[in-house]
């Protein structure tokens, strides 16, 4: 047995250190929490600055450069959905994903030969005419438009305004002028490869002219984008397909004029020819492909497919045919067409199928609207889907990094314990 002097000193050499150190642990407890006040007070006198200085700084611009130079982007027309004009294509308006080209951009049109670039050029403006009640012009730098192919494709001659340039530059100044107007809603300038430096043409046959083109168009699309966005007018660039020589690997195919243009168009379209369509032994149209090979407002690398028929342009009957048959909205049996849920057929063949809707307007307006809105609705659901599935798997990603830290942070505690416990134990022996 040990006296009562022992006793008390070893309770003094157990006890009261534990003590010491929970009066320290509360002290420095008090220390944390107002420390934090004090830095939750600074910060707020902080950010009170950064706004007053911000504030400052807009007034300044504003007063330099104009009311609206800096603005919130939630308060702007800019987040505002992009106006569009339709391309007369139903499956080309879904492949785009917002319904057509976009109004205030710059959008390039390229293909081989006989493609059918000046046919949907053509067909965009038909299309802003009737339903926008657009002003639209077209620059011939190829001076080969022609009047009445154009009024086949239901374009009004009357009410569009012309141009066929002697130069690049008159071509580009003409385009800079009449969307700087504020009146113009679609110009379409067919070609880029046709339009010709003065240089070159104050030069004789034969002439290095080194990138002249290229310079042209970066030039005037500097000044072209800004116009374009404040008059809310879409110009189209129609451009032709050179091939590089030496090319091993990789395609060999390359837009004239420059890349310049690749970089500030907001869409590009590579139309191209897929196989002849024939009447018996007479060929009387194309199957044509469109892929939108850049799009900044929705997804892209997506496909269109429609017949383009000599002489009148994109097939929208065939294109309605396909499409309600493909989504249910008609039904086809054999060589018969009628609607969906009804026994009454509409017409036997597709010639006459076709000539029916052209004959009744009213049901063809009808049926592209179910399209449209079927079309549309499903394409956003699917980009909503890979939206959600995208923040999900940032979500897993984050739970795995905190999973992690966390397992990390108990590791080291656990070293910390062990490593008090037996410094605690050394102390004891």
């Amino acid at each position: 047995m040990l006296s009562r002097g022992c006793q008390f000193a070893a309770f003094r050499q157990r006890i009261l250190p534990t003590a010491r150190g929970d009066g320290l642990y509360r002290s420095s407890v008090r220390y944390k929490r107002s420390s934090a006040k004090s830095a939750r007070a600074g910060a707020t006198a902080a950010g009170s600055d950064r706004h007053m200085a911000l504030t400052m700084a807009i007034r300044q611009i504003e007063s330099s450069f104009g009311k609206g130079a800096v603005m919130q982007l939630g308060s702007t027309k800019i987040a505002e959905r992009v106006e569009v004009i339709s391309s007369g294509s139903l499956s080309l308006d879904v492949a785009l994903g917002i319904g057509g080209i976009p109004r205030g951009r710059v959008v390039e049109i390229y293909g081989p030969e006989s493609s059918g670039k000046t046919t949907l050029a053509l067909s965009c403006i038909a299309q802003a005419q009737k339903t926008e009640g657009g002003v639209c012009a077209f620059i011939d730098a190829e001076h080969a438009i022609d009047a009445h192919y154009a009024k086949a494709l239901g374009v009004d001659i009357d009410a569009l305004y012309v141009s066929q340039p002697d130069s690049g530059e008159e071509a580009l100044e003409i385009a800079d002028t009449l969307i700087r107007s504020g009146a113009v809603d679609l110009v379409v300038l067919d070609s880029v490869a046709a339009l010709v430096p003065r240089a070159e043409l104050e030069g004789e046959m034969g002439d290095q002219q080194i990138a002249l083109q290229a310079r042209l168009m970066s030039q005037a699309l500097r000044k072209l984008t800004g116009s374009l966005s404040k008059s809310n007018c879409t110009i189209i660039f129609l451009n032709q397909i050179r091939q590089k020589v030496g090319v091993i690997f990789g395609s060999p195919e390359v837009t004239s004029g420059g890349t310049a243009l690749r970089y500030y168009a907001s869409v590009r379209l590579d139309i191209r020819r897929k196989t002849a369509i024939k009447e018996g032994d007479q060929v009387v149209g194309n199957e044509t492909v469109v892929k939108v090979a850049k799009n900044k407002l929705a997804s892209p690398f997506k496909i269109a497919n429609f017949d383009m028929v000599f002489g009148h342009g994109i097939d929208r009957q065939s294109e309605l045919l396909e499409l309600g048959v493909q989504h249910g909205l008609l039904k086809r049996s054999g060589a018969w067409y009628s609607v969906a849920g009804s026994d009454e057929p509409i017409a036997q063949g597709k010639a006459k199928a076709k000539a029916y809707l052209q004959d009744n307007p009213e049901i063809a307006k009808d049926l592209e609207a179910k399209l449209r809105q079927m079309l549309f609705e499903s394409s956003r659901v699917e980009e909503e889907v890979a939206e959600v599935t995208v923040i999900a798997d940032l979500n897993l990603v984050d739970e795995g990094e905190d999973e992690d830290e966390t397992i990390a942070s108990r590791t080291e505690e656990g070293r910390n314990g062990d490593s008090d416990s037996s410094a605690d134990d050394e102390k004891n022996m």
